[in-house]
């Protein structure tokens, strides 16, 4: 005798003649999987930020997608030769080498490739890569990681590009380089059709409108003149290229020129104290944070007006969506170590530190979820709260 109480529900299904059959629980399983990852992992750290070792040896070029991939300049191999290649933070091992015709990847002019200049930039989808490397002929090559192959060259160049930079929605190209008076910032428009990018640039610019030197010529040389382009970044709501003007000299004073997208005829120059070491705009599109001579600052880009903010730092990058920023310093008060934090850019204030030394890039994850950091010698620390 079934002594089992039924529901009215299954009475019903009975009484109608319905069956009540398994159902498919794979979906769940598979959040349920993740989910209980997730609080393993959490429960075995008592920190926000995971480390790990990404890849061999060490390198002074490389970049990092919003997806957490990271474009570097590997070691050398048996023979010497080294290449463009592809890691995962988030995995174990390479995912990928880039090459290029006429690649030499060992020596070139007696140089050795590990002392070549590099430059990457990631497209906000981290689809498409544009890459310089001085083992490469002298032109911008830009790769579609999707089809794994290289789309096309473009921005052939005599001064080597000090920084490139992607805006946000994937409609403009910027290529920042140094060099003097030789020095372009040049900026492409994505054509309509489709990547990749026209050979020439949209438009370009060369020494800045007004430009002054901070010293006399005849007196200090080179010291005081224009260096050319550095740390480059175009608004979020893109419209205006924000890039550095280096200043030659151990004590120049580099400045920030703020130029309109597309035209780059409207340019606005601020002057810094010290040299810049990065920027960074505020989701709004109205602030810049920018770090100079190890101490961070506030630049409201439409009256020019300037802070310094409470902390140091050498790295900067904005959160995409909150007043939130990942900074990096290198030397910590009363420590020989540095620091990765977060900063509430509303109350100015400080949270989730975490010591780190050799950090060369930042970038939040395409969704603001989580951040990466990456030094030179492949540790990865990966800010990854439980809720942002």
């Amino acid at each position: 005798m079934d002594t089992r109480e039924r529901s009215p529900e299954l009475q019903t299904a009975q009484h109608s003649g319905q069956q009540i059959v398994p159902t498919a629980s794979r979906g769940l399983a598979v959040r349920s999987a993740a989910l209980v990852v997730r609080g393993l992992r959490d429960m075995a750290r008592d920190s926000n930020w995971l480390i790990k070792k990404v890849f061999p040896g060490s390198t002074p070029h490389l970049a990092i997608s919003a997806t957490g991939a990271v474009s570097l300049i590997s070691p050398p191999d048996h023979n010497g030769s080294q290449r463009v290649v592809l890691y995962d933070i988030e995995r174990t091992g390479p995912i990928l080498a880039l090459a290029v015709p006429q690649e030499s990847g060992g020596l070139a002019d007696g140089i050795a490739a590990k002392d070549l200049p590099a430059a990457f930039a990631w497209s906000p989808s981290a689809r498409h890569l544009v890459a310089a490397w001085g083992a490469w002929q002298p032109a911008l090559h830009i790769f579609d990681l999707q089809g794994k192959m290289l789309l096309s060259t473009f921005g052939d160049f005599k001064n080597f590009p000090a920084y490139l930079a992607w805006s946000g929605a994937g409609n403009f190209f910027a290529a920042a380089s140094s060099g003097g008076k030789g020095a372009r910032l040049r900026l492409w428009a994505a054509r309509p059709d489709a990547l990749p990018f026209a050979q020439s640039p949209t438009k370009e610019i060369g020494v800045p409108d007004g430009f002054e030197r901070q010293t006399y010529e005849a007196e200090f040389g080179e010291e005081g003149a224009f260096g050319g382009y550095g740390r480059t970044a175009f608004s979020p709501d893109e419209k205006i290229l924000a890039s550095v003007i280096e200043i030659r000299g151990d004590w120049a004073d580099d400045s920030i020129v703020l130029a309109d997208v597309p035209a780059l005829g409207t340019q606005n120059v601020y002057q810094a104290q010290g040299h810049i070491t990065d920027l960074t705009w505020t989701p709004d599109s109205r602030q810049i944070i920018y770090c100079a001579a190890g101490q961070a600052y506030k630049l409201d880009v439409e009256s020019l007006a300037f802070e310094a903010l409470p902390f140091g730092a050498e790295l900067c990058v904005c959160h995409p969506h909150l007043p939130l920023c990942i900074c990096y310093s290198s030397w910590l008060k009363n420590s020989a170590k540095g620091r990765l934090f977060l900063v509430d850019l509303g109350r100015q204030t400080m949270f989730d530190e975490y010591a780190a030394e050799g950090i060369v890039d930042l970038r939040w994850s395409v969704d603001g979820s989580k951040a990466y950091a990456m030094t030179r010698d492949g540790m990865a620390y990966i800010y990854d709260p439980p809720l942002i």
